[in-house]
């Protein structure tokens, strides 16, 4: 392995993004060989990294986990005063962390990696990635209700305006919808803007990854095709376990 840049070392390995990465330095928290890191220092296998006490055992393959978070489940890696957080019900040997958290009351699909750089460039909100949820309200799922969700709604608590995006009626109470973006609990103050309340909410697809049998509580690992095409989706190259934007 030739040497590279420590923050794309981290992220590699599963630790963060590379932009979490360079504050963990800037702030300190980074040795390598038990010296403080500072930005731009090279490393490879030979070298101990360690980060807020902890050592890094290097870079790893690309890992992608398909998992049904269950209701009640919180996004977090530690919470102590949550019943379950996703870590409880993920077993795997590699570190992972999730693309784009649920709210505890919400459940269906979540995306899991140890590649920091894919968990990022799945989270930006300007590369658009689609995000299919199955929502059910309290009121009557009307042809205005489709039309007001579906052309842009002005959320005033965020001052900002809803993209268009795709909503069909699937009952009486339920409606199917799939966003490019990923504001804090978008469908729900969506909803609410409408005049009605979320009552039930499961995410059923990321990208072209759906929940497909997946039970809650179960999770899978993605296969090698699956896996690269969500690195070229998000303009990252797949090379031998490395990856990095695409040039």
């Amino acid at each position: 392995m030739e040497q590279i840049r420590l923050n794309k070392y981290l992220a590699h390995s599963g630790v963060c993004s590379r932009r979490d990465a360079d504050k963990l330095i800037e702030e300190g928290k980074v040795l390598v060989n038990g010296q403080r890191a500072e930005h731009g220092t090279l490393v490879d296998e030979k070298d101990e990294v360690v980060v807020s006490g902890e050592k890094i055992q290097g870079i790893r393959k690309p890992v992608v986990l398909a998992f049904y978070k269950p209701v009640g489940v919180v996004c977090t890696e530690r919470d102590p005063h949550a019943e379950q957080v996703i870590a409880d019900l993920v077993d795997y040997p590699v570190r992972v962390t999730y693309a784009g958290r649920l709210d505890k009351d919400s459940e269906g699909l979540l995306l899991l990696s140890n590649d920091g750089d894919l968990i990022q460039a799945m989270m930006k909100g300007a590369n658009r990635h689609e995000k299919e949820y199955l929502v059910k309200v309290d009121k009557k799922v009307t042809s205005d209700f489709l039309k007001k969700m579906s052309g842009g709604i002005y959320l005033e608590e965020l001052d900002i305006t809803t993209g268009k995006c795709k909503v069909d009626k699937t009952g009486e109470h339920t409606f199917r919808i799939v966003l490019t973006q990923g504001l804090n609990r978008q469908i729900k103050r969506m909803c609410a803007a409408c005049g009605c309340r979320v009552r039930a909410l499961k995410r059923v697809r990321v990208m072209h990854v759906t929940i497909g049998s997946l039970k809650p509580g179960e999770y899978v690992e993605l296969g090698p095709e699956d896996v690269q095409r969500l690195y070229r989706d998000c303009g990252l190259k797949y090379v031998g376990g490395n990856s990095g934007p695409l040039v």
